[in-house]
């Protein structure tokens, strides 16, 4: 059966029989509900599952102003929360296996029925929790706002660059030192030149302001971001089959409408910083050439450092279907 067969399939179940009292769900965010990751991933979610039950399960979303982001995969795992919206690196040390998944390319059905999301729906059960969806941010996921443009080769090299543990890689490939901060504290660093740039999103500058203490955009974009929707798995077999279906048809949905609506944002986004007099800066072509490669090995040596073999399996997965970067 296909991937879209199954979810019909799923929701022509899903909207009958389902008991006359409503199931309520608390999600917890790792994002406040005006971000936009909560807006086009957590709260559609919650809206289709209330519209495929008509009214009868339900999904409620609270953010990280009630347990910090960084925090919250062991309340999730407690049954304090019966649901998590959340990036696997904030739970690195415990479960890097999830940053595999950004080591492919962003093609959720493929992602399905290649075996990488029942993988890794394994390995999360081990932790008690079940893997319901892994929406990608776009096609493509990040870039590097910089001071000065890029002129040399290594495109990065000499400078000083914010990172993390996902695009750290390719800020060495590429020359550059990382540095960990707070998100917080990248305006301020930028401003005062103790950093020359910072590894984003695609989607997240204006809403920062970045554009006021940086002038340029690295180009190509490169690799992929993956937002996961994690349940309970107590929580999940307290379900009836029915309204289990119901939230695997909005999963399945969400993660295939989540790549274009992050693409029109990051559209839109480009747009209006170009307008604020942000520019395009290219890598050089030999960095060009190797940006993705470096970002997917890079995103495959962190999934290994708790994946183990089952991350082994996830790799041999997406190479036999083509999702490797």
């Amino acid at each position: 059966m296909t991937i879209k067969a199954f979810a019909f399939a799923c929701g022509a179940t899903a909207l009958t029989a389902l008991p006359a009292a409503a199931t309520d769900l608390r999600l917890l965010s790792s994002w406040p509900d005006n971000q936009a990751y909560t807006e086009n991933v957590a709260l559609p979610l919650a809206e289709k599952v209330s519209e495929l039950s008509d009214g009868a399960l339900t999904i409620s979303v609270v953010g990280p102003d009630v347990v910090p982001a960084f925090e919250q995969l062991e309340p999730v795992q407690a049954g304090v929360f019966d649901m998590l919206f959340t990036h696997p690196a904030y739970h690195i040390g415990t479960a890097s296996i999830g940053l595999g998944v950004e080591g492919t390319r962003a093609d959720p059905t493929l992602r399905r029925s290649s075996g990488i999301i029942d993988t890794l729906d394994e390995y999360y059960q081990t932790l008690g929790l079940k893997a319901l969806a892994v929406a990608p941010v776009g096609s493509v996921a990040f870039n590097f706002i910089l001071r000065e443009p890029i002129t040399g080769d290594p495109s990065l090299g000499g400078r000083k660059i914010r990172g993390t543990q996902t695009y750290n890689p390719v800020i060495e490939g590429t020359g550059g030192s990382p540095g960990i901060m707070p998100m917080t504290d990248i305006y301020s660093s930028l401003q005062t030149g103790v950093i020359d740039g910072a590894g984003t999103t695609l989607t997240g500058i204006a809403e920062q302001k970045w554009y006021e203490v940086s002038n340029y955009l690295s180009r190509p974009k490169f690799g992929t971001v993956g937002l996961f929707i994690f349940m309970n798995i107590d929580s999940w077999d307290s379900l009836s089959p029915e309204e289990q279906d119901i939230l695997t048809r909005a999963a399945m949905e969400i993660e295939l409408e989540s790549t274009d609506r992050f693409d029109t944002l990051a559209a839109e986004e480009e747009a209006f910083l170009i307008e604020q007099g942000m520019e395009l800066t290219e890598f050089s072509a030999a960095d060009a050439e190797q940006v993705e490669q470096v970002f997917s090995d890079g995103a495959w040596a962190t999934a290994r450092i708790t994946g183990g073999d089952l991350a082994e399996k996830m790799h041999q997965q997406a190479e036999e279907a083509g999702l490797l970067q």
